[in-house]
């Protein structure tokens, strides 16, 4: 996994931040047929930020609906809210709630607990900070763009349809990429 680097990350107003999910995006990358990848995308989702004078101090939260994944096909996004993936009826949810943030060097990880699945699991997000703003309403947005990999079977959703000659349709490994604008809160 390679970092990105945030030297901006310190400039941060602090405060809590909520998702702006018109102008963020939750996707993911999996192998298919292990020669191409097939991207997808939760459409309904929502979390706060909260930041610290100390960054090592901020948190995040997010929950993503799983019955709003979107790859562009209606057919395999109904497979992928089936029980033999990510079984939308039972677990309805994907969080994810962070248990700490860390300087490495200079990029920044932020660890925490993402549940998918019914299972549990510690991820870290690479993140960059992509930059501070106010927008024409008065209010300040801030951009972000986090990574990771995760194996899909060290959530629970284990279903192998191998190939003939070798290797499985769907890949273990998913990539998950972020791209978040948020919206710092007016101070109460």
């Amino acid at each position: 996994m390679t970092a990105v680097s945030t030297p901006a990350a310190t400039q941060i107003t602090p405060g809590v931040w909520e998702i702006d999910p018109t102008h963020s995006e939750v996707g993911f990358t999996a192998r298919h047929m292990m020669v191409s990848k097939v991207r997808g995308r939760f459409g309904t989702f929502s979390g706060t930020i909260t930041t610290a004078e100390d960054p090592a101090q901020s948190s995040v939260e997010a929950v993503i609906d799983v019955a709003s994944v979107d790859t562009s096909n209606e057919q395999r996004d109904n497979h992928l809210r089936s029980a033999d993936f990510l079984d939308a009826e039972k677990y309805p949810e994907i969080t994810f709630q962070s248990t700490g943030v860390r300087q490495d060097g200079n990029y920044w990880v932020v660890d925490g607990q993402l549940s998918v699945h019914g299972v549990t699991r510690p991820v870290p997000l690479l993140l960059e900070l992509n930059g501070v703003t106010p927008d024409p309403y008065g209010n300040t947005r801030a951009g972000f763009s986090a990574s990771t990999e995760i194996n899909r079977r060290d959530f629970g959703v284990t279903l192998n349809m191998p190939m003939d000659g070798g290797g499985a349709v769907v890949s273990d490994r998913i990539n998950i990429s972020l791209e978040v604008e948020a919206v710092l809160k007016a101070a109460a």
